[in-house]
């Protein structure tokens, strides 16, 4: 394929997201070469995020907006703090701006387990987790973010969207990824994760859901409550394939998630849209060990490597493939050995010296 330069738009954030950042691109480009991709990638350079609403009154920009859309993808470290805030109480995030300004409607949640990782659950079966939870990410309960309806200091009221329009594209996309997944040898099954029983938009949301799956008879769908799922992720993680949700379920679900992995420094995520996608880890800004160099990067350096898996599948840079499997495999060699410790795990291993591993074993 001719030489290609994919433009990123790179938005390290908040506290700990400039801290991850530095070694995703550092992994990635080390890969790249490793990989012996024809493909360049340029790292555009970016500000949005708490500080600089602390600093300049503006959390993102139009300018880094529009340097977003021109770009062919999006990687993100961390927004927000929980000391600067809006002048109504809530969070600086524009990570949900960038969300809904480019219609990222599928929020992909990798869930597995790491071979020489201490394991959260006892049962040996906790090996085998490996499962992706899809989270809806531009309407649910969400939607109603910044409008909430207040009758004085009484009552206060937010919605929950669910649209035929995002649904169909959302569901469509889970159906995808349950058939690459049976490809590569995964049970190929997707689950519906919904409140049917109590909410008449969740029994619309499942609804939609059986009809788009008739275009896909060779994936077996079915569905289960978000409370029983709650259970069952902890009770049997490895009997799940592809989950899709809500925005608010997907949200705390794909927290439970993360700690079948160990924490939310081992989780890495995507919200992908017809035209954009950014990839950041799943954790916040964590300014209780911003600057110590104790952030664990695997999250992020998971991102970067769905990232160029994307990139390869959407924007025809195969190259790129390779790239993204050498991380993955990279990032589960460094830790099989059992000598590799994250400090949230309770070990003493930090930011530079996982990255370290993980460039060795590339």
């Amino acid at each position: 394929m001719e030489p290609r330069t994919l433009k990123i738009a790179n938005l390290p954030g908040d506290g700990i997201g400039t801290e991850v950042a530095a070694p995703c691109k550092e992994i990635i480009q080390e890969a790249l070469t490793k990989a012996g991709a024809t493909s360049k990638l340029e790292f555009i350079d970016l500000e949005a995020g708490a500080a600089l609403y602390a600093r300049t009154g503006e959390s993102l920009p139009q300018e880094t907006l529009n340097a977003c859309d021109a770009s062919d993808a999006i990687l993100l470290g961390a927004m927000g703090m929980p000391s600067i805030r809006y002048p109504d109480g809530r969070e600086i995030a524009p990570q949900l701006d960038i969300r809904e300004r480019f219609n990222l409607y599928a929020g992909v949640r990798p869930v597995k387990a790491f071979p020489g990782m201490p394991a959260p659950l006892s049962d040996p079966r906790s090996k085998d987790i490996d499962f992706i939870l899809v989270r809806e990410s531009t309407e649910g309960l969400f939607a109603s973010r910044g409008q909430v309806e207040m009758k004085g200091d009484e009552e206060a009221r937010d919605f929950l969207l669910i649209t035929r329009n995002v649904s169909e594209r959302l569901f469509k996309f889970t159906f995808e990824l349950g058939r690459q997944r049976k490809a590569e040898g995964k049970p190929g099954v997707v689950t519906c994760i919904d409140k049917a029983n109590v909410l008449g938009s969740m029994a619309y949301f499942r609804k939609i859901f059986y009809e788009v799956h008739q275009d896909f008879q060779d994936i077996e769908a079915n569905h289960a409550y978000v409370d029983a799922t709650a259970l069952n992720m902890i009770k049997q993680p490895w009997a799940f394939d592809v989950m899709v949700t809500e925005n608010m379920y997907g949200d705390i679900l794909s927290d439970a998630g993360a700690a079948l992995m160990g924490g939310m420094g081992m989780a890495p995520s995507a919200d992908i849209g017809d035209d954009h996608a950014v990839f950041q880890p799943c954790h916040g800004s964590a300014p209780d060990i911003a600057g110590q160099g104790k952030a664990n990067p695997v999250a992020m350096i998971l991102s970067g490597a769905m990232l160029l898996t994307w990139l390869a599948n959407e924007k025809g840079a195969s190259d790129l493939a390779p790239a993204g499997r050498m991380i993955s495999e990279a990032v589960e060699a460094a830790f099989a050995g059992r000598e590799l410790l994250p400090c949230e795990f309770g070990g003493e291993h930090g930011t530079r010296h996982i990255a370290d591993a993980i460039l060795a074993k590339l």
